[in-house]
């Protein structure tokens, strides 16, 4: 059974940063691409951020494009969502996901394509 514990989230000021940690139990990590996505508030759970298995290729949400690197070490079993410039807008929970399948643009921005989440860490961002 993969495990999937996210960490780090919090409330801060808008302007402010914050990194998020997500730890994957199991051997097999180095071979998921690896996602966030968050869920504000009355809204649809929304992609943030993928990664290839070996951190070289990424792919970005427009809104949050030259704000937030996501990236990855294989040897922790563990990949990152480091946030800058944080707008009261990023308020939400924060979702990491794997994915067992190959890191195209049709498959990583969709929810359903990923096999393995954790339960979530809370972002509020304060204007």
């Amino acid at each position: 059974q993969v495990q999937v514990v996210e960490s780090g989230g919090g409330l801060v000021q808008a302007g402010d940063s914050l990194r998020l940690s997500c730890a994957v139990s199991g051997r097999t990590f180095s071979s998921y691409v690896m996602g966030w996505f968050r869920q504000a508030p009355g809204k649809e759970r929304e992609f943030v951020a993928a990664t290839n298995w070996n951190g070289g290729s990424t792919y970005y949400a427009d809104s949050v494009k030259g704000r937030f690197t996501i990236s990855r070490d294989n040897a922790k079993n563990t990949v990152y969502l480091q946030m800058n410039s944080l707008k009261p807008e990023d308020t939400a929970v924060y979702y990491c996901a794997a994915r067992k399948g190959s890191f195209t643009s049709s498959t990583m921005i969709f929810q359903y394509q990923y096999n393995y989440w954790g339960q979530g860490t809370q972002v509020t961002v304060s204007s």
